[in-house]
């Protein structure tokens, strides 16, 4: 980011997502997938961060940063020690303040544990539900607590907020109990309750990565702001502090649907069509609207890889 601000500035986005890396005993450890276990890491393995981060700003970098935390390894069940979780997602909202970024992204997906899925955990058979619900509460007021701790009024940007367990129980037809994500909707009441000040959390909605009619970001925002309420706990407290937004996968299941970057006609994401549904979450959402890619790159040391001109002249067109 530091060292390709006119790079990055080129493009029609307002700021990025990043990784970073704990420098400490000689190696290089990426703090992102490692940051939700047992070891806590220390303050001063980040300095190098913060130092990029001021000075990607200074550069006139992207304005709007978020950093990125993940819920990996995930093999701390929600009763084992959670010091090492909480003080590190404490850092990490203190390398995000001081490297003016607007906050963390925060993504839930259960990369290597299932942390959220209730009938997977290790004491599911002798504690029910309720009680692990009451648990991932507690944990979630203790999150926010951290992240609040190391940057008052932040904004944590979720991959997925109440909408996913929402979709699993097919709108309330299951339950929370027997979902993938089901623990995901009282860790969030937790966090909602906990929220203080300018305290933001932001519902990425990461669902409508594949939509290709606009009229599908209306009623996504519907489930959002309506819909998925029976799973919140408080709803009035909820409507303060989310922001419901959209995110869009530009080569979206490119592993099955493949990404051709010279017969743009075979990719499932047309550019005016994408360019179209784009503008309609614009307009939608409260606040962010995110793009997510794999193949094709925006930006490299060499320049854009795989990203014909035609989808980022329609995004910028959209933009302006």
């Amino acid at each position: 980011m530091r060292s390709h601000v006119a790079e990055m500035r080129a493009t029609p986005f307002d700021g990025t997502v990043f990784h970073m890396m704990a420098r400490q005993d000689d190696a290089n450890t990426n703090f992102t997938w490692h940051s939700w276990g047992t070891e806590a890491y220390d303050a001063a393995a980040f300095a190098h961060v913060i130092d990029d981060l001021k000075a990607t700003r200074e550069a006139d970098g992207f304005p709007h940063n978020f950093l990125r935390f993940n819920v990996t390894p995930g093999g701390v069940d929600w009763f084992d020690d959670f010091s090492a979780i909480l003080h590190n997602a404490e850092l990490a909202a203190s390398v995000a303040k001081e490297g003016a970024c607007d906050g963390l992204l925060f993504d839930i997906e259960q990369y290597n544990s299932p942390l959220f899925q209730y009938r997977g955990l290790r004491d599911a058979a002798t504690k029910p539900w309720h009680v692990y619900a009451d648990q991932a509460t507690r944990r979630g007021v203790e999150v926010m607590e951290a992240f609040q701790a190391g940057f008052p009024d932040l904004k944590v940007f979720l991959t997925f907020g109440y909408c996913l367990p929402w979709y699993e129980t097919r709108r309330g037809e299951r339950e929370l109990a027997d979902v993938s994500y089901g623990l995901l909707a009282p860790f969030l009441d937790g966090m909602v309750s906990a929220a203080r000040g300018g305290t933001k959390l932001v519902d990425g909605h990461e669902s409508s990565y594949g939509y290709r009619d606009p009229a599908q970001f209306d009623a996504a925002y519907r489930t959002m702001s309506e819909e998925l309420l029976p799973i919140v706990a408080d709803p009035a407290r909820y409507a303060e502090v989310f922001s419901l937004g959209f995110g869009l996968w530009l080569d979206h299941d490119w592993r099955r649907q493949g990404w051709d970057d010279t017969d743009i006609s075979a990719n499932y994401h047309q550019p005016e069509q994408f360019a179209a549904c784009l503008r309609h979450a614009l307009e939608v959402s409260d606040e962010y609207v995110w793009i997510y890619t794999e193949t094709p790159r925006w930006w490299s040391p060499e320049g854009p890889v795989k990203l014909p001109a035609a989808y980022a002249d329609a995004i910028r067109r959209t933009r302006s």
